[in-house]
């Protein structure tokens, strides 16, 4: 069961590093990425970047919740939605963003934490 939450929290940290280094290097080499995001003004490539950002910090926490917990698929579902329920929140920026784009970025969020938790391969013991 340790081994199973530890997973779960490790996906949920994974998932937040993996995303701000990704937004740091989107900063670093796209200057009009910065000024863009202080007022959520992006265009459809820097939603689309960002999307990507989501995409593989989804995919690369359930492939963390995966090594951990050996895919517990429990564990892995678990962690897809917690991601979820920690996004729904942000209310404060679903004015900013068109409709689509919280259509797909919540879709992928359970979507791509599943597929890396499912693709890592189970360790025989």
């Amino acid at each position: 069961m340790l081994r199973k939450m530890g997973g779960v929290v490790s996906g949920v940290v994974a998932w937040f590093l993996i995303a701000g280094v990704a937004n740091r290097i989107l900063h670093a080499a796209w200057p009009a990425y910065s000024q863009a995001e202080v007022d959520k003004t992006f265009t459809l490539g820097m939603s689309i970047a960002r999307l990507f950002v989501g995409a593989i910090s989804s995919l690369s926490a359930g492939v963390v919740a995966a090594w951990i917990t050996n895919r517990s698929v429990l564990a892995i579902k678990f962690l897809s939605s917690v991601l979820l329920v920690l996004f729904l929140p942000v209310i404060t920026l679903w004015e900013r963003f068109p409709p689509w784009y919280h259509v797909v970025f919540l879709t992928s969020l359970p979507v791509f934490t599943l597929l890396g938790g499912l693709l890592y391969p189970r360790r025989t013991r």
